[in-house]
């Protein structure tokens, strides 16, 4: 199972960025996806959260500003991203619980991506 993280870049204070996030393998159930984030300096932090069925958690450092939504047809969770501040600067980091089944067991693992950097310049 691998996750895919993509859409960070650099952006002005007050712009916006998406944020996609393809998880493949062997899957068989996605559970609750998310992102995280991780500025210099500073340990890595949730950022927000949605389950199979959609309900959303969010911090509330971007409550209002930032979208968390996902296509499950896709395996795919999505980070919109408004309002953006410099404090927002930091590599974004995707992860997933995922169900993968092998000989017919399942196994329930957290899988992570590999980040992508936004920059937000003042």
């Amino acid at each position: 199972v691998q996750l895919q993280a993509s859409g960070g870049g650099l952006v002005q204070a007050g712009g916006s960025l998406r944020l996609s996030c393809v998880a493949s393998g062997n899957i068989f159930s996605i559970n609750v996806m998310g992102w995280n984030r991780q500025a210099p300096g500073k340990e890595r932090e949730l950022v927000a959260t949605i389950t199979s069925g959609g309900s959303t958690n969010y911090a509330d450092s971007v409550k209002a500003r930032f979208t968390i939504s996902r296509d499950n047809a896709k395996n795919t969770v999505y980070l919109q991203m408004n309002s953006l501040k410099p404090e927002d600067t930091a590599v974004y980091y995707c992860n997933a619980d995922i169900t993968t089944m092998t000989w017919g067991k399942p196994s329930d693992r957290n899988y992570w991506g590999q980040g992508t950097l936004v920059t937000v310049s003042s």
